[in-house]
């Protein structure tokens, strides 16, 4: 049984509706600069994109977060991989993940970010699962709100692989 693909999301929306976070995020900080914080890998692609969308100061970290275990589901425990390196005290920091379903992950990593003492925390997902949420979280900035639907591609994975591709889809199955 061969999977055909399905757009979800077309690549010039998606670049359009980065370039619009951008400047959201770049009239919402004003002189500030920020750190984005990129949790990987899923997030890298959307990073990437945000970071030169922004017209403001701003460097990016990365941590590295694991909860689906090469699975479709999440496992719903959230382990730090690799932990963030910069020093964020006093600093404006932008967690940047490409989705926020359950909101296990960002719900851990907004506390465990804390602890070192930023001057704000703020967050922004590409895309958000509200069906799917099982803790009380909403981004700060979100692209596109989406149906619970199991979605590759611009950062998601499916097995490790499509991240590269420059438009989110769904797998169909052909008959």
């Amino acid at each position: 049984m061969m999977k055909e693909r399905k757009i979800v999301i077309p690549e010039e929306e998606i670049q359009k509706r980065v370039k619009e976070l951008g400047e959201e995020i770049s009239r919402d900080y004003g002189d500030e600069d920020v750190i984005l914080v990129s949790l990987l890998k899923g997030s890298f692609v959307f990073t990437a994109d945000l970071a030169r969308s922004l017209k403001i100061k701003n460097r990016v970290e990365f941590m590295t977060t694991s909860s689906y275990e090469d699975k479709e589901e999440s496992s719903g425990k959230v382990k730090i991989v690799t932990d963030l390196k910069a020093d964020i005290d006093g600093k404006h920091v932008l967690v940047v993940d490409d989705i926020l379903d359950t909101g296990n992950t960002m719900s851990e990593i907004v506390k465990h970010l804390q602890k070192k003492n930023p001057k704000t925390i703020k967050t922004c997902v590409f895309l958000d699962k509200p069906e799917r949420r099982l803790v009380e979280i909403e981004a700060d900035y979100v692209g596109v709100t989406i149906p619970d639907l199991f979605i590759v591609g611009y950062g998601l994975d499916y097995g490790d692989y499509y991240r590269g591709v420059p438009y989110i889809f769904s797998f169909v199955d052909e008959e």
